[in-house]
């Protein structure tokens, strides 16, 4: 039986190199195109006709749209609506990674750190750089509460300047850990169906037939809860670039 973790495999398909550099064109590679590809074609595809009764597609594009934007006025503000653009992309690639992982014989790039911390770093240098266009060196009154008693400060400076660096880790850890573990569980049960039925043991085999069943239709529901908890805290981090609090 195959190994697992085999499915998170590197695979190179068009070898690049530049100079010392790796830059070839990956198995990872390919599923992010294609990524890209569906997003830009279904949502030109959806709203191609700009019905003011909208038809099923245009309406699942309005659907993504609108949750989207609700999830930008609840957590940001008023002062989130310039950033639509960016949350949604980042939204739509992470769910549409997640899904697109579903598929045998597929890759999840969402299950590699490299593709997760790429996307928390985005994240967090762009909100600090927000914070700092917005604020200036006032910026810097965040890591240190109004009102806090001064002898409280030398203790809560460096707690809080901690935290905030350790943003990008979680934010990429978070997602990176839950695929990994969520594919590889379900990649261990579905590979003791066909060995127990081939031994001749049916019966036994349909244990781990329903638990399979069972994991992919929770690893639907954590592929889209991942990218919620993804777009929300990168709202979060929003939020405290603009109104420092």
């Amino acid at each position: 039986m195959a190994s697992p973790l085999k499915q998170f495999e590197i695979s190179t398909i068009i070898p690049i190199k530049i100079g010392d550099l790796d830059a070839s064109f990956t198995n990872s590679s390919l599923v992010m195109v294609i990524t890209v590809a569906l997003m830009t074609w279904f949502l030109v595809y959806a709203v191609r006709e700009r019905a003011l009764v909208p038809g099923r597609w245009q309406s699942i594009a309005e659907l993504i749209y609108e949750f989207v934007a609700d999830m930008i006025r609840t957590n940001v503000g008023s002062g989130g609506r310039p950033y639509f653009p960016f949350i949604f992309s980042l939204f739509v690639f992470v769910l549409l990674g997640n899904m697109l992982g579903m598929i045998p014989y597929s890759f999840t790039y969402t299950s590699h750190l490299v593709v997760t911390l790429g996307m928390a770093l985005a994240v967090f240098i762009g909100t600090t750089v927000i914070a700092f266009a917005k604020h200036g060196l006032k910026f810097f009154g965040f890591f240190l509460p109004h009102g806090t008693p001064w002898y409280i400060a030398p203790l809560l400076v460096p707690i809080e300047i901690l935290s905030y660096f350790t943003r990008p880790v979680s934010l990429s850890l978070r997602l990176f850990a839950n695929m990994t573990a969520g594919h590889t569980l379900l990649k261990v049960f579905a590979g003791f169906v066909f060995p127990m039925g081939a031994a001749g043991l049916v019966v036994a085999g349909v244990v781990p037939l329903a638990a399979t069943i069972a994991l992919t239709g929770l690893e639907f529901l954590v592929a889209f809860l991942q990218a919620y908890v993804f777009a929300v805290l990168s709202c979060i981090y929003l939020h405290d670039a603009l109104h420092m609090h």
